[in-house]
């Protein structure tokens, strides 16, 4: 084997190296577009995570803020709703899973879907898991309740307890808790 024909292997090798690596820089330039198109938008970015200020909320009433595009519930449940919550037994609900971003594995205990000290919080999105409708706050008011209290959906007639959770109606599943972190004692951040 003569030295040149080392050489003919060496730039044959670089030749092969060179191209693919051109081409791989070629598919790369041509892919990257598509792929970042997926990415989202600034303005969703921006209201990934919201703060809200939860110092003037009553016990017993609820708030109503726009997380995403939904409406989210924040509700200073008084004693009696708590105990009205947490005196239901999985056996008795549709959907025994909490639907609570924050532990996706528990299941549909009030102590899983509620916040604070003693549960006193109940943060959730507000639309219904059967067609999307907005519920409305029950308090066990609407003929045919039945005395779940909690959120009564107008257009198809779902239930919702004091925990959010489905009693009654065509919705499959409990209403959704957001990701939600207590930042102070009144402030509350979702996302």
């Amino acid at each position: 084997m003569s030295h040149a024909e080392d050489h003919e292997g060496s730039r044959r090798d670089f030749l092969y190296y060179a191209t693919a690596g051109a081409g791989a820089v070629t598919a790369g330039a041509a892919i990257w577009p598509m792929i970042n198109q997926m990415n989202p938008s600034a303005d969703v970015q921006a209201l990934s995570s919201i703060q809200v200020d939860v110092g003037g909320v009553a016990e017993g009433t609820q708030i109503s803020v726009m997380f995403l595009g939904k409406p989210v519930f924040i509700r200073l449940r008084t004693p009696t709703e708590i105990d009205e919550a947490r005196a239901v037994s999985l056996d008795e609900l549709p959907d025994q899973s909490a639907r609570n971003a924050n532990d996706e594995a528990a299941d549909a205990l009030d102590e899983n879907r509620s916040f604070g000290e003693n549960g006193e919080w109940l943060i959730m999105q507000g639309v219904c898991t059967h067609l999307g409708c907005v519920p409305l706050n029950d308090a066990g008011d609407f003929v045919g309740s039945g005395g779940v209290g909690g959120w009564f959906c107008p257009c198809h007639g779902s239930h919702y307890d004091t925990s959010g959770r489905i009693r009654r109606g065509p919705a499959p599943e409990n209403l959704p808790v957001p990701m939600v972190q207590f930042i102070d004692e009144t402030t509350i951040q979702l996302g």
